[in-house]
């Protein structure tokens, strides 16, 4: 991987893990970040403000947004997360229309929350967007980013899944589990679409030298479950029981409607992108992901 690769949220769970795997296969990671002094040495990587202009960058790959969980939606926290994913990318793609040399390639996150809560609905690419905050947002969020293909760059839409590896959510599921208090939330019925973080990993450089690779692109395992099954999963991985449900009027009181919603929604999204273009998992079941997080 001969690349020089920008990566915007790049100091964060996914994007650490990202350009370690970039590095180690030769390519040249640059970090855009508000404090490139205070980040850490590593090599291969440089860190800088972000670029207004994008000359000399081969592929770009935009993961910045405020997180969605840990907090109630207050106007000012729906503004933030609106904002960091909506406006940030129309200055980014501003950067490519800025540019004298565009990079070839933008892989630009997104969320299967643009589906919303669709049930037992098998959802590929091609299902239509939902119609709830979250949807809203990322529909306008992969407005922004598609406007770089009218600059004749190719523009991959990554839909990303709920995100194993040894951070992120799991690591805020494990003390409960841990203690053998942990289990389904309410019936447990609801879908969970759910990716290894090498596999998104993978299927981010996969996206970068696939020329074949554009449009939305769903960030998820081949095999979704529900929360009760991935609640069994979990304990099973740790020797522990998983048959404590935590009512879902708790996480409203804790995190109010807005961000509950994201825990209790159901998208039961499969990768079929992802698949037909050739891409292989790594990790296409849940026991093996979690086997390989936790031992």
């Amino acid at each position: 991987m001969n690349q020089r690769i920008l990566i915007t949220g790049g100091t964060g769970f996914v994007g650490t893990r990202l350009r370690q795997m970039i590095v180690d296969r030769g390519g040249k990671v640059v970090v855009a970040t508000r404090n490139p002094a205070n980040q850490p040495v590593m090599a291969g990587v440089e860190y800088v403000t972000m670029p207004t202009d994008l000359s000399g960058f081969d592929a770009i790959v935009n993961l910045a947004g405020e997180p969605v969980l840990g907090k109630r939606w207050s106007d000012a926290v729906k503004a933030r997360i609106r904002g960091s994913r909506i406006d940030g990318t129309r200055k980014l793609v501003d950067a490519f229309k800025a540019s004298a040399t565009k990079p070839k390639v933008l892989v630009n996150a997104s969320a299967i929350g643009v589906y919303g809560d669709q049930g037992e609905r098998l959802l590929p690419e091609s299902a239509k967007a939902g119609v709830d905050f979250l949807a809203e947002v990322c529909t306008a969020w992969e407005r922004e980013a598609e406007r770089a293909s009218e600059l004749g760059v190719r523009v991959v839409k990554l839909r990303i899944g709920i995100v194993l590896g040894a951070g992120g959510a799991l690591k805020q599921m494990l003390p409960p589990f841990k203690l053998g208090l942990g289990g389904p939330i309410g019936s447990g019925a609801h879908w969970m679409s759910w990716i290894h973080i090498d596999d998104l990993c993978g299927l981010i450089l996969h996206a970068l030298r696939d020329e074949t690779v554009s449009g939305p692109m769903n960030g998820v395992a081949p095999l979704a479950c529900t929360n009760r099954d991935f609640s069994k999963a979990l304990g099973r991985a740790l020797s522990r029981p998983a048959i404590f449900p935590v009512p879902p009027f708790m996480l409203k009181l804790m995190f109010g409607s807005g961000a509950a919603s994201v825990l209790i929604g159901s998208q039961r999204c499969v990768p079929e992108r992802a698949l037909e273009s050739g891409y292989a998992f790594k990790y296409p079941d849940l026991d093996g992901a979690l086997r390989a997080i936790l031992s």
